[in-house]
């Protein structure tokens, strides 16, 4: 199983608006980086991610999964972009904060420290695992 950490701007899509969409999830839109693409190309039903809010808080609120494949973005006319859907799992019990990650010396490998700008990122299983103890969370509720 692969994990990842999907970004957004709390202003423009936050966590509590993606656990509003309950068990179905809704789509992951308006990536426009072809990395980003990339990887949810790859990405498998049941894989678990992260959900950090980017610019406001820079920070881990809460786990996702993955619950549809990679189908054409719903808002572009553009073929090339893709999208992926995700659901809520689960809130991270404390945030786990940008300054957090990068001062972990178990983390200093992570993406989300070296490339912050990438809008969806994979996690190690291993780096994941450290998150959610450093957030409180177990990780047997975090995996399901």
């Amino acid at each position: 199983m692969a994990f990842w950490l999907f970004k957004s701007e709390p202003f423009k899509w936050s966590f509590d608006q993606q656990k509003a969409c309950g068990p179905a999830g809704t789509e992951w839109t308006g990536v426009r980086n072809y990395q980003a693409r990339n990887f949810m190309r790859t990405m498998q039903i049941g894989e678990r991610g992260f959900f950090y809010h980017s610019n406001e808080g820079k920070a881990v609120v809460g786990v996702v999964e993955v619950s549809g494949l990679a189908h054409p973005d719903s808002t572009s006319d553009d073929p090339r972009w893709e999208c992926v859907d995700i659901r809520a799992v689960c809130d991270m019990p404390s945030p786990v904060t940008l300054d957090q990650v990068k001062a972990e010396p178990r983390l200093q490998g992570m993406v989300l420290g070296t490339n912050s700008r990438l809008s969806v990122q994979p996690v190690t299983e291993a780096e994941f695992l450290i998150i959610c103890e450093m957030g409180g969370l177990d990780a047997k509720k975090a995996l399901g």
